[in-house]
């Protein structure tokens, strides 16, 4: 299906393109227009600033934004870079007496997605959203990971505009924004990529939910799924949301957790070395593709400052894209963009995570994070990352987390013969 150019409203405001009898528009400012994406029309917004000699770029979502790399312009070509996801905005402008815009693409090397641009401006537009979307709900799934619901919380954001965020087990999707124009579909466009879905209120209460980007989804009952609020969806003994403490299981519980992975020197590292031994460790699961993992990632940052001189290491198990993997610009891009000071490794690409990883059943989930004791013992496995985009879980998260890594320290350190 094609969206409406009215779902072109951004924040508090529509996107008007700007019309120039005369001469072509400036470069700084507000670009927006439509990407193509498994044959659907997703928003993009686009803020320029600067000066030319030093331009800066963002992808805007609604009030929050996706700073670029780097922003190159050479005569008629923009090529805006997002390296911690090894990601590039490739644009050509034209410009003719009525009209200026780009086109180009967005993506990796290997996935691309279209994109036309056309020069824009804030306009205040007022504000008529569906209130029956709002609230928090429980979407009942088939899932191939286990899980049995997601998480569905809609909401009023700033003037004209409500957003809603999917819990799933991995994690949430980020924020999606709808608008008075077209309050049925929400959508981003971030430095991660397109998602859109299609949010219908039904007649008996419940709301259904596409995914407009994945109508190849299968099985096919994971199209038009069914939300409900929380109270009904017991009323009807459908399961709750999966805990993510209970998704990933150890085979072994008196077993260590052992790895052993070569960090970005080739230089290879090993649980059985001294840095982790009678040390408290989280070992992250993730990749520098998962946005997820970049919602993780400054919180695991956070914990190994507060807490690294009581006893605590935190290594990083990257599986990358294979395009990454001889030369991992997107890792390397993700360690500076959030200061990471603690152990990174490259573990293999996104195909191998349960042949590298074979200690556990059900491991399928971007990012896990397995909490060790101070005998090298798995204590517990988290699945997945509620990120700033759910704050009441993301604060949960927090604490819980926070309060299990303060108990674990507490514990006694063994002696090392006695931890193997």
């Amino acid at each position: 299906m094609k969206l409406l150019a009215s779902l072109f409203l951004l924040a508090t405001a529509s996107l008007t393109p700007q019309l120039h009898a005369q001469k072509a528009a400036p470069l700084v400012g507000t670009w927006n227009g439509t990407a193509i994406s498994h044959h659907q029309e997703v928003p993009i917004h686009l803020k320029i600033t600067g000066k030319e000699a030093d331009l800066k770029a963002a992808l805007v979502n609604g009030p929050e934004e996706s700073p670029a790399s780097t922003v190159t312009l050479t005569g008629d070509h923009l090529l805006i870079t997002f390296n911690e996801y090894a990601k590039t905005l490739d644009l050509t402008r034209t410009d003719d007496r009525s009209r200026s815009t780009f086109k180009g693409s967005f993506g990796t090397t290997k996935v691309r997605y279209p994109v036309t641009l056309s020069y824009g401006k804030l306009e205040t537009a007022a504000a008529v959203l569906a209130p029956a979307l709002e609230g928090d709900w429980e979407v009942a799934v088939t899932s191939a990971k286990g899980e049995t619901a997601w998480q569905l919380k809609i909401e009023k954001s700033i003037p004209g505009l409500q957003r809603a965020v999917i819990q799933r087990i991995d994690g949430d999707t980020g924020s999606l924004f709808a608008t008075a124009a077209d309050p049925g579909f929400f959508s981003h466009f971030t430095a991660a990529g397109p998602a859109l879905y299609r949010i219908k209120p039904n007649p008996d209460g419940t709301l259904t939910l596409s995914n407009v980007l994945r109508a190849d989804l299968t099985p096919p009952q994971q199209q038009n799924l069914i939300a409900r609020h929380p109270a009904e969806a017991r009323k009807q003994n459908l399961a709750p949301p999966t805990d993510t403490a209970q998704q990933t299981t150890v085979k072994d519980p008196n077993a260590r957790f052992t790895f052993s992975f070569p960090d970005l020197n080739g230089k290879l590292v090993s649980n059985t070395d001294p840095q982790f031994d009678g040390k408290v460790v989280i070992v992250a699961i993730g990749g520098s593709w998962c946005p997820n993992c970049h919602d993780e990632a400054p919180f695991l940052v956070s914990l190994y400052k507060q807490f690294h001189a009581q006893g605590l290491e935190i290594v990083n198990l990257s599986f990358e894209e294979e395009e990454q993997m001889a030369n991992p610009t997107g890792l390397h891009a993700f360690i500076k963009k959030y200061g990471i000071p603690y152990t990174v490794l490259l573990a293999g690409n996104t195909d191998q995570l349960n042949e590298k990883i074979t200690q556990f059943n059900n491991l399928n989930c971007w990012p896990t994070a397995f909490f060790l004791g101070r005998d090298g013992k798995v204590k517990e496995v988290h699945a997945g990352y509620a990120g700033p985009a759910n704050p009441v879980a993301n604060k949960a998260l927090t604490q819980e987390v926070t309060e299990l890594i303060q108990h674990l320290i507490a514990e006694p350190a063994p002696t090392q013969n006695a931890a193997r």
